[in-house]
């Protein structure tokens, strides 16, 4: 039987034609023979293993000569050059071929269609060739919310009924090294009051909706999935964080890592694949960027399952915007209301900001798409189409073309369907770095790349595609820049590092609270790390005590105030604010039981401060240095 085994599989190999590939790659072909049907017959071991491991392990060899003549008909033989005799450096050699199997499993269509489209693109780039060309811009439609108005409360209310139906998807695949701290970003504190981490604010937000849309609507799934897309550099630090934390109070069951795999560089103008320079038996990779995650969903089979189980949204959300969920109910109703089939939430974008537009394009062909359009490319895209002067604010003070944020609202069926005919593949670019104008040489390695906010590049333009606009003070404060750049960005502009990101979170609180009748005092104006921030009171509360704005109007009574100098932290779901005086530091935190917690009256102590801590200061943890500042709890108030 074992015989029988080897005879089928060596047979399979010789049909491979290995000795055609003696002039080709002369090093290869050295080394391949030794999985040959000949060399088999030489392991006596081979007759005394059961023959299923035996075919096992030919079906293994078969697939390196298979992977081995791909490579050498992609015209990669350069590949082997280096490779020495067989029985030297024999482990690496296999090691190689696991890779190569795993960036062809990983791609759609395998290695070879990567290959083929990066030799398009490139020639593409070589030529200059604009991936607009014969495309008009004009606005699209969709919706400007303006926060706690009636139709943004409609909206609202309408989000959190179809929240229940939703699954949410985080791309975190990156690390912190950028802002200057070393772990995942997602377990940077969103702000120093609490020290609540990202990971665990989106969960609670999520963990929000789940009780809230649940107990309002009759019927359909009760738990609201949550997704994130990681990469070789986080999984495992995420899955810890995840886990030492009790999820942060979510299932384990409701929450899934998919890893995002890395693809292969390119060395060249003809996409020749680039050699690892610390390894040369490793091809040299990178992130392909997170549009991977539209294939993840589909191939994991996760899509289908929340089709299957009625689920009607998916909403794509990223690491670092501790703002994002401020918005995500209205926006939610937005794409009920509206029947979006994708909706891109938006901010308002001044011309020429660096934040890409949203925008219609339609060609002279009669094809149109919806989609973000880079700021760099967008204002020579309007000069060359009949707008002289480009991109231009309208009479609002803003350019009429809202700046992406990178967050999506995906309907599930539509969506499913458009994966099933691409197998989740999006559109990708490709950005060498050329040695000079003859655009023949790259000064390092490039690869293929792809962004999650390309999917509707591929829809019919019967799609319903739309975007939601809301103010940048409740929707958009990423946290992406180390000190240092942030104090280069010229003054007016957003520093989008740690420091402005937890300013946002006290100015959005403090706007929400003012909207709902709360008297609460302007900002001062500090620097710290060189960046000049408004620093409003220190108001943080969990997601649950005001998930809506309906829901923080709902636990504000009688005449409150609070002054500058002031922190609150509101722990609980329960919990009323009826004239309440705040001048210093309160925290209040909920009952076991669940039951209300009235707190007012005149709160008047020393408080906590914010004091100065230099970036360059190592001494001071890394997530306090990025901030340039560190909390001295002086005094506070506790209640109950």
């Amino acid at each position: 039987m074992a015989s029988s085994a080897v005879e089928s599989n060596t047979d399979s190999l010789s049909k491979l034609n290995i000795d055609d590939w003696a002039s080709a790659a002369p090093n290869l072909h050295k080394n391949i023979s030794l999985l040959s049907s000949q060399q088999v017959h030489f392991f006596p071991t081979y007759t005394s293993l059961p023959s299923r491991f035996i075919s096992f392990l030919l079906t293994a060899a078969i697939l390196i000569v298979v992977l081995a003549k791909t490579l050498l008909g992609l015209n990669q033989s350069h590949l082997f050059e280096h490779w020495p005799e067989p029985g030297i450096s024999d482990e690496e050699k296999l090691t190689f071929f696991d890779q190569i199997a795993r960036l062809d499993a990983s791609y759609p269509g395998g290695l070879s269609s990567y290959i083929k489209t990066a030799r398009e693109l490139l020639a593409d780039s070589k030529a200059g060739k604009n991936p607009y060309d014969g495309f008009t811009p004009s606005v699209p439609s969709g919706e400007v919310l303006t926060f706690g108005d009636d139709f943004f409360i409609q909206y609202e209310d309408a989000g959190v009924h179809e929240a229940r139906k939703a699954a949410f998807v985080l791309v975190a695949g990156g690390l912190g090294e950028r802002l200057g701290y070393n772990g995942i970003k997602v377990a940077l504190p969103l702000e120093s009051t609490t020290g609540t981490c990202f990971l665990q604010h989106y969960i609670e937000s999520i963990l929000a909706l789940q009780e809230t849309s649940c107990r309002l609507s009759q019927g359909g799934p009760t738990e609201i999935p949550l997704v994130i897309m990681t990469s070789d550099d986080t999984h495992m630090r995420t899955l810890k964080l995840l886990e030492s934390n009790a999820y942060f109070g979510m299932k384990s069951t409701q929450i899934r890592l998919l890893k995002q795999e890395k693809v292969a560089c390119l060395d060249d103008n003809d996409a020749r694949l680039a050699v690892d320079p610390q390894n040369k038996f490793r091809i040299q990779t990178k992130p392909h960027g997170h549009g991977d995650v539209h294939s993840l969903l589909y191939s994991s089979g996760i899509l289908k399952e929340w089709l299957d189980a009625g689920r009607k949204w998916v909403v794509f959300f990223q690491d670092t915007n501790g703002l994002l969920f401020k918005g995500i109910a209205a926006s939610l109703g937005v794409s009920s209301t509206k029947g979006y089939q994708v909706n891109s939430l938006a901010v308002p974008r001044k011309a020429k900001e660096a934040i890409g537009g949203i925008a219609k394009l339609t060609h002279q062909d009669g094809r149109t798409m919806v989609i973000n359009v880079e700021y760099n490319q967008l204002d020579p895209l309007l000069r060359a189409t009949g707008y002289p002067d480009g991109d231009v604010n309208s009479e609002t003070g803003f350019s009429p073309f809202p700046g992406n944020i990178n967050q999506l609202i995906i309907e599930v069926a539509p969506y499913f369907d458009e994966l099933s005919k691409t197998g989740g593949a999006i559109k990708e670019f490709v950005n060498p770095k050329y040695k000079d104008a003859t655009k023949t040489a790259f000064k390092s390695s490039t690869r293929l790349e792809c962004m999650m906010q390309d999917y509707p590049k591929t829809l019919p333009p019967s799609a319903r595609v739309g975007f939601t606009v809301m103010d940048t003070w409740l929707a958009y404060a990423p946290v992406k820049n180390n000190p240092e750049d942030a104090a280069k960005v010229p003054k007016g502009n957003p520093y989008h590092s740690a420091t402005s990101g937890e300013m946002a979170i006290y100015k959005v609180n403090s706007l929400i609270l003012r909207k709902a009748g709360v008297k609460v005092d302007n900002p001062v104006n500090r620097v710290f790390n060189g960046q000049e921030v408004e620093v409003w009171p220190r108001i943080v509360w969990q997601p649950k005590w005001g998930l809506t704005f309906s829901d923080v109007r709902s636990k504000i009574r009688g005449n409150c105030s609070i002054t500058t100098k002031s922190t609150i932290v509101i722990n609980g779901k329960n919990i009323y604010l009826e004239d309440l005086g705040l001048d210093g530091a309160l925290v209040i935190n909920g009952t076991d039981d669940g039951a209300e917690v009235k707190v007012g009256g005149s709160v008047q102590n020393k408080g906590w401060i914010f004091e100065e801590v230099d970036y360059k200061d190592t001494s001071a943890p890394e997530e306090v240095r990025i901030r340039g500042f560190r909390i001295n709890k002086v005094e506070q108030l506790q209640k109950p």
